[in-house]
């Protein structure tokens, strides 16, 4: 289904939110009666009082951010000065509380658990402005990224991300505030396949858009981008695969074949990030957790989860990024081998005892 303009988002969808939370949380009682009385006929352990209450959450939580977010828009003078250092400073801090928030309800609720190991001490310090580099797999990954960067690590993030995440209303209005790039399907469609997603047009390319979404980094932003270009499904990484043979690039090809638990990373976005920040470092994630749910039916029977996230960041700093194009490029690709065989070692510490 494609993405509604703007105004119908703002207009509709927005307010539609807030007074569906408010319906939701005036039959609360009802719900949890119908949820409990059906947990004993699910497998699970209360697996529909669990999600009907996390869903619950969400959806107040979604609408408790709309709220904020106009209280922001008016105090800035109706969106007059939004883009203000101290505004964009004030977006940036309500989204660490709702994040916190958020997953302080999934660690209670789904008995979720994040563990970082081996974090490169630098990572976290502030001074100088960092590329992160991550795998992208399982619903909620993006999530507990951005939470990481802004409530551990005290960065102010820049994301390059999916427009379809613009169908929840809080996620849309925060991030448009904010110094993000959406990618509609048309361009991530033609960002693998290494072509302008508008031939003629007299537009920038989605490579010239990512390079100037990464000017100007100071010493605590992080610009975020998920190299691989979508979920790690195996159907996925055969057709990345099968596109670099037909581009002939049977040595990346290669290369992704002997990848087992990642996608081929396209580079051109990674290359204009660095080239437009030749000053920042890069930090690499990887993490493992959510990779076993890949559709509807995964996700269903792998929640309530019980899980438990593992994630490692590795720090690279300015003067070890290599310079040349195919260089970097050929870098990119180790390390992307890097992670993969990190996530098969750590697969199984993720997995319910």
């Amino acid at each position: 289904m494609p993405l509604p303009p703007r105004w119908v988002r703002r207009l509709l969808l927005a307010p539609g939110t807030v007074l569906l939370a408010v319906l939701v949380v005036s039959l609360l009682p009802v719900w949890l009666i119908i949820a409990a009385a059906a947990s004993p006929l699910v497998p699970g352990y209360l697996r529909p009082l669990r999600l009907l209450w996390l869903g619950i959450v969400y959806l107040c939580w979604d609408a408790a951010a709309l709220v904020a977010l106009f209280g922001l828009w008016v105090g800035s003078g109706f969106g007059w000065r939004g883009r203000s250092p101290s505004f964009q400073r004030a977006h940036y801090l309500l989204a660490g509380w709702f994040l916190t928030f958020l997953f302080w309800q999934a660690r209670w609720t789904l008995r979720l658990s994040i563990d970082v190991v081996g974090t490169d001490p630098d990572t976290a310090l502030p001074g100088r402005p960092e590329l992160v580099l991550c795998r992208h797999a399982g619903p909620g990954d993006s999530f507990i990224l951005i939470h990481a960067l802004v409530n551990w690590f005290k960065r102010e993030p820049r994301i390059v991300l999916k427009d379809t995440l613009q169908w929840d209303p809080a996620v849309d209005v925060l991030l448009n505030r904010l110094p993000n790039r959406f990618i509609t399907a048309r361009e991530r469609r033609a960002r693998r396949l290494g072509r302008t997603e508008r031939p003629g047009a007299p537009r920038e390319s989605l490579v010239e858009q990512i390079g100037h979404l990464a000017q100007g980094l100071d010493e605590n932003d992080a610009f975020v981008i998920f190299p691989e270009g979508g979920n790690f499904t195996p159907r996925r990484r055969l057709r990345a695969i099968d596109l670099l043979r037909s581009r002939g690039l049977e040595k990346m090809a290669e290369r992704a074949e002997a990848m087992r638990h990642v996608l081929a990373p396209q580079p051109g976005g990674v290359l204009a990030a660095l080239d437009a920040a030749p000053g920042a470092g890069v930090v690499f994630v990887a993490h493992t957790g959510l990779d076993r749910m890949v559709t509807v039916t995964d996700v269903w029977r792998e929640l309530p989860m019980d899980k438990r996230i593992v994630m490692r960041f590795w720090s690279v700093p300015p003067e070890d990024v290599p310079t040349g194009r195919q260089e970097r490029i050929d870098w990119l690709f180790d390390w992307w081998a890097r992670i993969d065989a990190w996530i098969d070692a750590h697969r199984a510490d993720t997995d319910p005892q």
